[in-house]
């Protein structure tokens, strides 16, 4: 009788046991993964409170910042281009909106702390690099 190569030199028991082990081994693998990808860990997945956030993110840039800044984040090349703002780059983005920066003037007492929370959800969400 052939046995596949797993199976040379053990019993039928045994062979039982290595097979009900691998699907073991697969449906715990396979656990993992869609639990991993529950837990948002999976690319360019965001929660529906980040998604809210960066949706009126958006609102407050079309409303405050789109007449220098650009249509969508895209600059005109005579303002900064928000899109280059890396994670590292809050505090500095934070503390340039707040205070005013060269021609930008200050939005301190104009946006509220959350409008400026949900303006970099949406600087983040639009960023050359993630």
């Amino acid at each position: 009788m052939w046995r596949p190569p797993f199976c040379l030199g053990m019993a039928i028991g045994e062979a039982k046991v290595m097979q009900r082990v691998r699907s073991c081994v697969v449906a715990i693998g396979l656990g993992a993964v869609l639990l991993f990808m529950s837990k948002g860990f999976a690319p360019d997945a965001a929660s529906a409170q980040d998604r809210a956030k960066i949706e009126a993110g958006e609102n407050v840039y079309n409303n405050n910042c789109q007449v220098c800044h650009g249509d969508r984040l895209v600059s005109t090349g005579q303002f900064f281009d928000l899109r280059r703002l890396t994670a590292n780059d809050r505090a500095r983005f934070d503390n340039s909106v707040r205070n005013g920066k060269n021609q930008m003037p200050p939005w301190k007492g104009v946006l509220t702390d959350e409008e400026i929370d949900q303006l970099w959800y949406y600087i983040r969400a639009n960023a050359y690099e993630k």
